[in-house]
């Protein structure tokens, strides 16, 4: 297989990865400090060769992308542990424990868009 029919077929397997998982052009375009339009033509196979933002793209994706089966979150004692010294049993709390839970990824991103952004400056 050719290098660009490689990275072409490296480039749609994202997009449908991306795609499954939410994950907007927008998104990618702020996490990999791209242009959406930049993101676009990679993710629609526009491509002829492996370049840097497609390695970016797919380093994104190992990271965000749940790629690997999930362990079970009932077998990890600390994290069962810590949900139960909280939560008070309530639907409303579950609710809201689940939310701080999911915006910790959030801030991470954030914190990673903070390190880049200092970075240059």
């Amino acid at each position: 297989m050719s290098s660009s029919s490689e990275a072409r077929r490296l480039a749609l397997l994202l997009a449908s990865h991306f795609a499954s998982a939410g994950v907007t052009q927008n998104t990618l375009a702020l996490a990999v400090d791209a242009s959406q339009s930049q993101v676009s033509r990679i993710l629609s196979g526009r491509i002829v060769r492996h370049t840097k933002l497609l390695e970016k793209l797919c380093i994104y994706a190992s990271r965000r992308l749940k790629f690997h089966r999930r362990r079970d979150v009932r077998q990890n004692a600390e994290l069962m542990s810590a949900l139960t010294d909280v939560w008070d049993g309530s639907d409303e709390h579950a609710h809201a424990l689940a939310h701080v839970i999911r915006s910790l990824a959030e801030l991470d991103e954030l914190r990673e868009r903070f390190v880049r952004w200092e970075a240059k400056h």
